[in-house]
């Protein structure tokens, strides 16, 4: 068996928007503009990060261009522009402000780490645009001494930030500049738990103690049309996060405001079997449990032994359905009543669960209600 690639690393909006930051000050203070930039990761690690290029725009300000590299774990910003736009102004004390400029969203909602009003450039991104600051001067072994103000903008930012849920979090006119460490971890959830989170923390500043969770933008789009009086942020794209999703709203129902107190999970069934058997994570690649662990019930629950083998050898959980509805409605009965108890397990007693099973045209095929 050959031994699985090494996936490469990446790093953040927050690392490129710091990595232009620095390009644009080295360019100020010695009139040369640099190719590439070492920045160094709230980790702690260093990476020498290309630059794309520098613009003087006049003897106290420049701009400076960094491809965003996600590495091996591409997203909607994977190869986008993320700029910096600095003016070096003598002062006393110095100092560094940060601003959003275009591309870059502004927040419109609470809940959000960044307050109403302001761009949309979280902690770490910023503490990251101002160590790379202080170490341009360090790097020329010159003393602080500007008030250094940094723009960040992205060039395509708008247009980026209408593939993404930033509208829904209240962010409008662009993106976000994130990035906890300024790493990109191949394959890590922490990006999508934090979206989960932050969805979470929006619904409940706005006033939304009934979430809607579905997988994905299918769901919930037959979700919505199911809840028309639900505000849209409400609606919580959970993914494959299934115990993750309850323990984001466990965990933001430790802050202060109002708590959740009910979550609708609104599901194809294909998600449905997983969430019954208890998956914490309902991954594809449970698949084949899934389908013999579903014939085995439909053997207990309808003694019918030809339902049971069809239901084995499908090829999918959609093709088992098919099987299934409408002619077993105690089977499918059965595989809800399973999946409410898994998500009230994981939930605890503070948090109502309803849970609601679409058949693959949208309709309601089971409603715990």
């Amino acid at each position: 068996m050959s031994e699985k690639k090494k996936l490469r690393s990446g790093f953040t909006t927050g690392a490129a928007a710091a990595a232009s930051a620095k390009a644009a000050v080295l360019t100020l203070l010695t009139c040369q503009t640099p190719r590439q930039v070492e920045i160094r990761f709230l980790t702690g690690e260093a990476k020498t990060i290309p630059v794309k290029a520098v613009t003087e725009l006049s003897t106290t300000s420049a701009q400076a261009l960094v491809i965003k590299d996600a590495g091996d774990d591409p997203d909607i910003t994977h190869k986008a522009e993320i700029g910096a736009r600095v003016t070096l102004k003598a002062a006393s004390p110095p100092g560094i402000t940060i601003t959003g400029g275009d591309g870059v969203g502004r927040v419109t909602k609470p809940g959000l780490e960044v307050p109403v009003g302001e761009p949309a450039i979280n902690s770490g991104p910023k503490t990251m645009i101002e160590d790379a600051v202080y170490g341009a001067y360090q790097q020329l072994c010159m003393p602080f001494r500007h008030q250094v103000h940094v723009e960040v903008f992205v060039p395509k930012g708008e247009e980026l930030a209408k593939k993404t849920l930033n509208a829904r979090l209240g962010i409008l006119g662009g993106i976000s500049i994130l990035g906890t460490t300024g790493i990109v971890r191949p394959l890590s959830h922490d990006a999508y738990i934090a979206t989960i989170r932050s969805g979470i923390s929006v619904a409940r500043a706005n006033g939304s103690n009934s979430l809607v969770f579905t997988t994905g933008r299918r769901s919930e789009r037959y979700a919505m049309g199911l809840f028309p009086g639900f505000r849209e942020d409400a609606f919580i794209q959970t993914g494959d996060f299934f115990k993750a999703g309850i323990d984001m709203v466990l965990a933001e129902n430790e802050n202060p405001g109002a708590p959740v107190t009910q979550i609708i999970y609104t599901v194809f069934f294909g998600k449905a079997v997983k969430m019954a058997l208890g998956f914490e994570h309902t991954h594809a690649a449970k698949s084949e449990l899934t389908l013999k662990s579903l014939a085995r019930w439909a053997d207990e629950k309808t003694g019918d032994k030809a339902l049971a083998q069809n239901i084995r050898s499908a090829n999918t959980a959609r093709h088992a359905f098919s099987f299934i509805y409408p002619k077993f409605p105690d089977l499918l009965q059965f595989v809800g009543k399973k999946m409410m108890a898994a998500a009230s397990g994981f939930a605890g007693p503070g948090v109502d669960i309803r849970i609601i099973i679409l058949d693959f045209e949208g309709k309601v095929a089971f409603d715990s209600n």
